[in-house]
């Protein structure tokens, strides 16, 4: 269950973010720890996230988050990337992550089966195609429920 106070601050950073070029993609309040921690996601869109987005992330907000006092308390502000997701969800991943071994749900069975592995090979607009031992395979997008990058290449 997150904080009651996450939904105002997402509210509150993400015009911050998008000013800088980039989005957020998650805040966490830790409030078990002493002070309290603010981790705020986020990611640059075009390229990765790097140390100095955070950096230009926690100076925007740093001064501007304490003048609307949203956290009456002290706390520690952290801003760092999401890292690697397990789903690929937008071009970028499935360009980023061509060749690696993916398993693919559909939402209804495509050629008697729910899921599917093999190497990611590409995704155009109608279908996304894998490598399942030298034969490609290709799977309506429409049908297509979840990608799931899997452990190792």
């Amino acid at each position: 269950m997150s904080h009651p106070l996450i939904p105002q601050i997402i509210k509150f950073a993400t015009p911050i973010a998008e000013s800088l070029g980039l989005e957020l993609v998650g805040a966490v309040f830790h409030t078990n720890q002493h002070p309290p921690v603010l981790r705020l996601d986020i990611r640059h869109p075009y390229q990765d996230t790097g140390l100095d987005d955070c950096e230009r992330m926690s100076h925007a907000i740093e001064e501007q988050l304490d003048a609307v006092n949203i956290i009456p308390e002290p706390y520690l502000l952290e801003i760092s990337s999401p890292g690697i997701s397990k789903f690929l969800d937008n071009d970028r991943d499935f360009i980023a992550f061509k060749g690696f071994s993916v398993t693919i749900n559909t939402s209804e069975p495509y050629k008697g089966k729910n899921n599917w592995t093999g190497q990611l090979v590409r995704r155009d607009q109608t279908a996304l195609y894998i490598n399942q031992k030298g034969r490609q395979v290709s799977i309506p997008r429409s049908l297509i429920s979840t990608v799931e990058l899997q452990e190792g290449r």
